[in-house]
């Protein structure tokens, strides 16, 4: 896959986002983290409130990272900004219209997306285990670990419209595809979303039952 521009001016670029923007960085990961305890112990069953971290998630990946920074060395990134833009109102409307249910639901739908989830939070982390060194790496609230912990949640989602996870799954493939070209291999487990969110589109019984829609 060819890039239009280079690994070392991808790092430099992180730098320059985390060094400018690391406290929004370390609170979004906070809160983020903090829902996530509680929706797996039953907790947090609001789809509203769901809805507004993941739209919270998409705008910030998409003004602050693509349009703030990588539109930089990347001029596809004004429209990749966009699209991020228009999921983060999707997810506006599903939160005030709770027309979703975000809850564990049966295996393995239920196992793989939670999967996704705690990958995306403990992302920061594989990097730094992977060789990647602070502040020259993807932390969060970049869009792969958005797209990771969005596809997790919609693995474990009830009266999502089909439409609302093509742009989750566009840049899972566009992040998979270009994880090995830039070295971060965090980013592989990109793959797996995008697979798991094209069996569910295509396919949905195949990966389990969802959570039904009553609210507890």
């Amino acid at each position: 896959m060819k890039l239009p521009f280079s690994h070392d001016a991808f790092l430099d670029l992180f730098a320059a986002y985390n060094a400018a923007l690391w406290p929004a960085v370390v609170i979004l990961w906070t809160l983020t983290a903090v829902w996530v305890l509680l929706w797996l112990r039953g907790r947090a069953t609001s789809s509203r409130v769901a809805g507004g971290l993941l739209a919270v998630h998409w705008a910030w990946s998409g003004a602050a990272y693509h349009w703030g920074f990588f539109r930089t060395i990347n001029p596809a990134a004004a429209l990749f900004g966009l699209l991020f833009v228009v999921q983060a109102a999707v997810f506006v409307w599903l939160a005030a219209t709770s027309r979703v249910r975000f809850a564990p639901g049966s295996p393995p739908r239920s196992l793989l997306g939670i999967g996704l989830i705690v990958w995306g939070l403990v992302y920061p982390f594989a990097g730094l285990a992977f060789g990647l060194e602070y502040p020259r790496m993807p932390v969060f609230a970049v869009p792969c670990p958005t797209t990771l912990f969005t596809a997790g949640l919609l693995l474990n989602s009830a009266g999502l419209p089909r439409l609302a996870g093509v742009i989750p799954l566009l840049w899972a493939i566009i992040g998979g595809s270009a994880a090995s070209a830039l070295g971060i291999r965090a980013d592989l487990a990109l793959v797996v979303a995008a697979v798991l969110l094209a069996i569910d589109a295509v396919a949905p019984a195949a990966l389990g039952a969802r959570p039904t829609l009553a609210r507890r």
